[in-house]
């Protein structure tokens, strides 16, 4: 389990985390949402000890992490894929760190295999693209068997068939009763794969919730009409004062509840063959809910 309570980090006049306090339970996998300059980083690095905090704590299983000796075998961590001395190949880098994590030889194969890397393990890592890099620093993460993973956004330069692979690998491992903590700005991955969420703005909680309740905090509600009368239906919809948008067959209406457009049809003879309310997506809610805590606006005067 990973608590965090009161977190603070401070650079000069700038506080880029501050009095954070939530907690990632193990056997579900815990989301780490917020815009880029959020703090994101910079918490995941004050949990493995990386950066010294300026106050509160920040314990994985009831201890700070650098007071762990042979720290793999309690958390794994990929924070920079690209973090790997590139003359090395993948299956040497591997053995280094399990020798110096009192880790079995046979455990650097297997992690290998788990990643698919096995065939170009005697690859110098210099060679390797992005997604492979990736790879490895999961199999880097997975080298101790730990009860607690942290990722910093795993999927970048995975092709889909990898991204697929990585979904579901985070699921068996949080059905395994471990903690898996996985920062990521891909909305739609964490929709697909996450069961909490922890969001934060400028250093500070937004939001620690399920992903469902997450997205129903979203008040972008709006209707799919779909009916063959389109433009009769455009018409008195807008006649209303409703927003209207048609996408191929079917109108999405923002403005008026599915009742009222119901009985508008009905009223004036138009057909429907379909009528059903769209909350927010995660994405949408998630944009609503960290708008002000955005640190650079695309088109934003300077």
């Amino acid at each position: 389990m990973i608590e965090v309570n009161e977190l603070t980090k401070r650079y000069g006049d700038t506080t880029a985390v501050d009095r954070l306090t939530f907690t990632v339970r193990p056997g579900q996998v815990t989301g780490f949402l917020g815009p880029n300059g959020a703090g994101k980083t910079t918490t995941l690095r004050m949990l493995l000890g990386l950066v010294g905090p300026s106050g509160g704590s920040a314990t994985i299983d009831g201890r700070a992490f650098a007071s762990r000796p042979r720290g793999l075998r309690h958390v794994g961590a990929l924070l920079d894929a690209g973090d790997v001395h590139g003359g090395r190949t993948a299956r040497a880098h591997l053995r280094a760190l399990a020798r110096g994590n009192d880790i079995p030889p046979s455990r650097v194969g297997e992690v290998l295999r788990e990643v698919g890397l096995t065939e170009v393990a005697g690859r110098r890592v210099g060679g390797f693209s992005l997604g492979m890099r990736q790879r490895l620093g999961i199999a880097t993460a997975l080298l101790g068997d730990p009860p607690v993973l942290l990722f910093d956004e795993p999927l970048n330069g995975l092709d889909p068939e990898g991204v697929l692979w990585v979904r579901g690998l985070f699921r068996r491992l949080a059905a395994e009763g471990r903690t898996v903590f996985v920062s990521s700005h891909l909305m739609s991955e964490m929709e697909n794969t996450a069961d909490q969420l922890i969001v934060i703005g400028r250093g500070e909680l937004i939001a620690a919730e399920s992903v469902g309740d997450f997205a129903a905090r979203g008040t972008r509600l709006s209707v799919t009409v779909r009916t063959p009368d389109t433009v009769a239906l455009t018409e008195l919809l807008r006649a209303e004062g409703a927003g209207v948008q048609e996408d191929r067959e079917a109108l999405t209406v923002s403005g008026l509840p599915a009742s009222r457009i119901g009985d508008l049809a009905f009223a004036h003879g138009v057909r429907l063959h379909e009528l059903a309310t769209r909350a927010a997506s995660l994405e949408e809610a998630f944009m609503e809910l960290t708008a002000d805590s955005v640190e650079y606006l695309a088109g934003e005067a300077r």
